[in-house]
């Protein structure tokens, strides 16, 4: 299957009810963009942009830190076990052509540093404000700036 962008998803595991609602409408409209997903695979934003894309007939991969893929959020299309724990957090960033952080504490502050270290382009939805990222405040203009850095 061929797709029209690989897309990191990085996100805290507590969460808002409003950013797990967000999240699962970006997921959709990832998955209607032919958008490959890839995330950690666990609760939070992990469990809902795979239950976004998975609504919205997309696939999303889950990149988990356990060994046994069983431990994945029942969303994902394809759950990868590693046993890695947060050191999967670089696998998940190697694997797209840019990420979007979604919310997120230090973990997420990992793989968005793991992304920038490979000057990929890093969109910021309610989370770091680091430099070198595009700072978005609604999901349509995260979604616009996904499409312009895939088309450069």
């Amino acid at each position: 299957m061929k797709f029209d962008g690989r897309i990191a998803v990085f996100g805290g595991r507590f969460i808002s009810e409003e950013i797990y609602k967000d999240t699962i409408e970006i997921g959709k409209r990832m998955a209607k963009k032919n958008w490959l997903v890839f995330c950690g695979g666990g609760e939070g934003v992990m469990e809902a942009i795979a239950k976004g894309v998975s609504l919205g007939g997309g696939t999303c991969i889950g990149i988990l830190k356990d060994k046994d893929f069983k431990t994945g959020n029942e969303y994902l299309s394809i759950p990868i076990s590693t046993g890695l724990d947060i050191t999967r957090n670089a696998l998940i960033s190697y694997n797209c052509d840019l990420g979007v952080a979604i919310s997120g504490a230090y973990g997420t502050l990992s793989e968005i540093a793991f992304t920038l270290a490979q000057e990929k382009q890093l969109i910021a939805y309610n989370s770091w404000d680091i430099p070198k990222s595009i700072q978005v405040k609604t999901i349509d203009s995260l979604i616009e700036e996904v499409d312009k850095c895939l088309k450069h």
